[in-house]
């Protein structure tokens, strides 16, 4: 327990954090004051950026000089809903059980938020002549939706950070890639009508089925004859109908019905030419059919959510190369991984930031009853973070 000195001060800052529901329903702005409190104490000054209901905010501070971009420590600060699942302990408070704490988030990911935070003093002691960035965000759980506006302002500054961990659950693994994702609800318009004349009627629950059908087909295609990246599991891309709805009554045509689906990419892959693909379907297949009963017929897409994949730039990018190697060197690893959940890695790289994914927990323990994390992944993320802190210092390199 103890294997680490700042194991104990990472803890007691972990159960504050687990005590806040910042369920992605919920503000956030509980936690972030605390987190801006926090290093107000240090001495160090916070920028806020809200949603646009004001209820929500991202995060961001700078230890150490402020002109000059640094190594940047990322994590999100909402969680799943603990609702309808079986826990044994109470989910929004810290529980201690041998080697292991439980709660919403230990896992996904305020143990990372946490390690990092206990480690601001020996930021303060390290930062002398490269900075040390925190960046925190809302709505990661629902679709990257917060980091965005943080990385807009990021993407205008002198002093954007040079490389970026982010601390999702890997084991403490490295991770230098990750698949990207779309998802899409597409709400069908039909005609109602009595089901005894199904012919003056436009089904929307049948045509919703028939375009479930048009991507299951589109999916075994993808698998069957798209890019592969044996890295990954699974080795291709993955298009998944996750919910499908309609109807009122068994004697009513349906005039409506939604789908939603999702494209889980490798980093390689086309996702435009799949989503065109569908929307071409949709177009030049079922809409004509609809539109011979009436024109006052649709099918509409409304994207849900978008992300892109992390690619590894370990080749080829300065500072990847350097974030690897010296990830290696502290976790004593020989290999990285490759992940099949998203994070929020492709939006840093995409304005220029090289990434790589390395944080406590096993993403299996996340988003279930009784989420944990092990003490002894906490007190290896603390030595991570406060490696790479140190070496920062002197040997990330100047340009990209």
């Amino acid at each position: 327990m103890n294997d680490h000195p700042l194991t104990e001060s990472a803890l007691r800052i972990l159960e504050t954090l687990i005590a806040f529901d910042t369920s992605s329903r919920y503000s956030n702005l509980d936690l972030i004051d605390f987190i801006a409190r926090y290093l107000k104490d240090h001495g160090i000054e916070s920028t806020l950026t809200y949603d646009e209901t004001g209820e929500k905010a991202n995060l961001y501070a700078t230890i150490g000089p402020a002109d000059i971009g640094g190594l940047c420590f990322s994590g999100h600060t909402d969680v799943v809903p603990a609702d309808g699942q079986p826990w044994t302990v109470p989910p929004f408070a810290l529980t201690r059980k041998a080697d292991r704490v439980l709660g919403r988030g230990t896992a996904d990911m305020k143990g990372f938020l946490a390690a990092v935070l206990a480690s601001v003093p020996h930021f303060i002691k390290t930062a002398r002549t490269t900075p040390i960035h925190l960046a925190f965000s809302y709505d990661e759980e629902v679709g990257c939706k917060g980091v965005p506006g943080l990385l807009a302002e990021l993407e205008k500054s002198s002093a954007k950070p040079r490389a970026c961990v982010i601390g999702e659950p890997t084991n403490m693994r490295l991770a230098v890639a990750h698949k990207g994702k779309r998802a899409y609800r597409c709400c069908v318009k039909g005609l109602a009508g009595h089901s005894a004349l199904t012919h003056l009627g436009v089904n929307a629950a049948d045509f919703a089925a028939e375009l479930a059908v048009f991507l299951r087909k589109t999916a075994q295609k993808t698998r069957d004859e798209g890019p592969r990246d044996e890295r990954f599991v699974p080795a291709y891309s993955t298009i998944h109908t996750g919910r499908l709805t309609g109807g009122i009554a068994l004697n009513v045509i349906p005039d409506h019905a939604e789908l939603d689906f999702e494209i889980r990419n490798l980093p390689d892959e086309d996702v435009d030419g799949i989503v065109d693909m569908v929307r071409a379907h949709v177009v030049n297949v079922l809409e004509p059919d609809m539109h011979n009963v009436s024109v006052d017929t649709s099918i509409r897409f409304e994207q849900l959510v978008s992300y892109p994949a992390l690619n590894d730039e370990s080749a080829t990018e300065p500072a990847a190369v350097w974030l690897k190697k010296l990830s290696w060197s502290i976790l004593d690893l020989e290999t990285e991984d490759t992940l099949s959940f998203g994070t929020e890695g492709g939006l840093f790289q995409r304005i220029g930031i090289p990434t790589i994914v390395c944080g406590p927990g096993n993403i299996a323990d996340a988003h279930r009853a009784d989420e944990f994390v092990e003490v002894p992944q906490l007190q290896r993320c603390l030595h991570f973070i406060q490696g790479m802190a140190t070496a920062v210092q002197t040997d990330l390199p100047a340009s990209m």
